[in-house]
């Protein structure tokens, strides 16, 4: 947008616009400096050559110059007379092209002086918190963005909802994570009331990191704001449950909903029977509606009304809402109309809290731009599975059922059918899991530990002798550094133990290392454990399908209502 930035089309100075016309003695302006014909140039070096002090060049003989000199004293007595070439009239046509050339490179001038006023007014809206990352606004993997709404009470437009005095909890937090591909996308919904531990975190007081103590066996939403708690504790807080790596955060109050719902002239939703909530003032017919303002509040609020009026059931509201405004915002053209843009942008600015990594408008686009390459159809929300505490006021992690769904998000396994063209390599990778496999007994391995967690080395190779029969295996202590992901180094001659390893194992054929030349016969594979290691016993690999009877919304299906 800056005619003056760096690089592409608009890459010069207005000043190098205005070029000198021999032919009508003038400057003149030309959009493209390059348009200066050779010609020109030659006539402007002609012109422009530096002159002895009589008015002549240096090369003339001197009776000349004198001759040049009584012509020039005669001209000058006798009144000014240009020796250029008659200026020729401009035809009305050509008149219209400079002054539309000169109204345009006014407009440049103006159009980046403008868009530099809206990048620093939008960036001025934009509220920001250090969480002590400060990671790059877009990687060319997975990505984690976590999404916070707060029931924060105070500040214009959040008055009048629940307790005055909230210091504004992880009412509603969602994990977006969007595949390396960019090909689905997985939103993971925590419920409020999930008891959890809370890891020790910092925030920043005054230029400095402050330490904050984790709890044990608290519920999930005090994650935010108890005891001086920032988002960054909320980050940490869903690390620890999922084993995610998160790259940023977004958050927003209760006024966001309000502001966004209506910069996008309302969000679709469907209510399968009459609702009435006093408490969250929502009151609508059966059937489907548009709401905006408080009216979308009140929807993504309610919880008395639907279902057994918990938040498990509220989420479900939330997820729709979420749904459907994706859907409005890609099929009303709201990102192409310019009007609708800058109301869009200036809500959005305003209503978002984030960190450091995504701080300013162009991050932000950045971002914005890269994570809509996702389609909606390969978009999934889902709730995290819980089972009810024996209090009746709060939910348990479901581990039985949760862990296999976060392994699936780890490793980048869709919950929808995603349809992607195999590479070869990958073919190639995938079939190293097929074929013969060697008895137990003679699969020779290292085992190294570079998950991170003590004693696992140990414990696997316990395992593999005492449950799985591998006799053959040792513990080779501990790994150079920390792995992400666990790996199996092995021989192409020991290709059949490598196969038997990694069906015990549950090992994924990325984590399968071929090397290209035979080993000796006794020689060992090596085995070296991942912070994807969750146990002896428990497959690495997640699984192809999402677990049973988790709670799930496409975000392309237009036909979900609230009961």
């Amino acid at each position: 947008m800056d005619a003056q930035g760096p690089g592409g089309a608009g890459d010069f100075d207005p000043a190098d616009q205005w070029v000198f016309d021999p032919n009508t003695g003038n400057y003149e302006l030309r959009l493209n400096p390059a348009e200066t014909s050779a010609d020109d140039t030659t006539e402007l070096r002609r012109v422009t050559r530096s002159s002895s002090d009589d008015g002549t060049t240096g090369s003339e003989p001197r009776g000349r110059r004198r001759a040049a000199k009584r012509e020039a004293e005669k001209e000058q007595a006798a009144g000014p007379v240009s020796r250029r070439k008659p200026k020729p009239k401009k035809s009305k046509t050509k008149k219209a092209l400079y002054w539309g050339s000169g109204t345009l490179a006014f407009l440049l001038v103006g159009g980046s002086a403008a868009a530099y006023f809206v990048y620093q007014h939008l960036n001025n809206n934009i509220s920001k918190v250090d969480v002590g990352e400060n990671n790059a606004a877009v990687s060319d993997g997975p990505m984690n963005i976590l999404l916070i709404g707060t029931d924060r009470r105070d500040g214009k437009g959040n008055e009048g909802y629940g307790d005055a005095g909230s210091v504004g909890h992880a009412d509603t937090t969602l994990l977006f994570h969007v595949s390396e591909d960019r090909s689905n996308a997985t939103v993971l919904s925590f419920p409020r009331d999930m008891i959890t531990d809370i890891p020790d975190c910092t925030v920043k007081e005054d230029g400095r990191r402050k330490k904050i103590p984790g709890e044990d066996e608290v519920r999930f939403n005090t994650s935010l704001g108890q005891e001086g708690r920032d988002p960054g504790c909320t980050w940490q807080t869903v690390e620890k449950i999922t084993g995610l790596e998160i790259d940023h955060f977004m958050m927003a109050d209760f006024n966001a909903v309000k502001s966004m719902s209506t910069a996008v002239g309302g969000v679709d939703i469907c209510l399968g029977k009459d609702i009435n909530d006093p408490k969250s003032h929502l009151n609508l017919k059966k059937g489907r509606h548009t709401v905006k303002g408080e009216q979308a509040l009140a929807f993504v609020r309610t919880r008395h009304a639907v279902g057994f009026g918990g938040d498990l059931d509220r989420i479900k509201l939330q997820q729709q809402f979420l749904s459907s405004l994706m859907r409005k915002m890609k099929a009303s053209g709201t990102l192409t109309n310019p009007g609708k843009m800058w109301d869009l942008a200036q809500t959005a600015t305003k209503a978002l809290t984030v960190d450091t990594g995504i701080g300013t408008v162009s991050k932000l686009a950045s971002l914005g731009k890269n994570l809509s390459k996702v389609d909606l159809k390969n978009v999934t929300f889902a709730t995290v599975p819980v089972v009810d505490n024996t209090d009746g006021a709060t939910v348990l992690l479901d581990k039985t059922k949760a862990e296999p769904l976060f392994s699936m998000v780890r490793q980048d396994v869709s919950l929808t059918e995603v349809k992607k063209k195999e590479k070869a390599a990958k073919n190639e990778q995938a079939g190293r899991l097929k074929g013969p496999k060697a008895d137990p007994a003679d699969v020779r391995v290292k085992v190294l530990n570079g998950s991170g967690q003590f004693g696992a080395a140990q414990e696997t190779v316990d395992w593999m002798q005492n449950t799985e029969g591998m006799s053959r295996t040792s513990n080779g202590g501990n790994a150079p550094s920390e792995l992400k992901k666990t790996t199996l180094e092995y021989a192409p001659n020991q290709a059949d133990q490598a196969r038997r390893l990694a069906d015990s194992m549950g090992l994924p054929a990325s984590a399968m290392k071929e090397g290209t030349k035979d080993a000796e016969p006794m020689a060992e594979m090596t085995l070296t454990l991942g912070a994807d290691f969750k146990g002896a016993g428990t497959p690495i690999s997640a699984p192809s399908k999402a677990p049973k009877d988790i709670q799930r919304v496409e975000a392309d299906d237009k036909d979900v209502c609230a009961k």
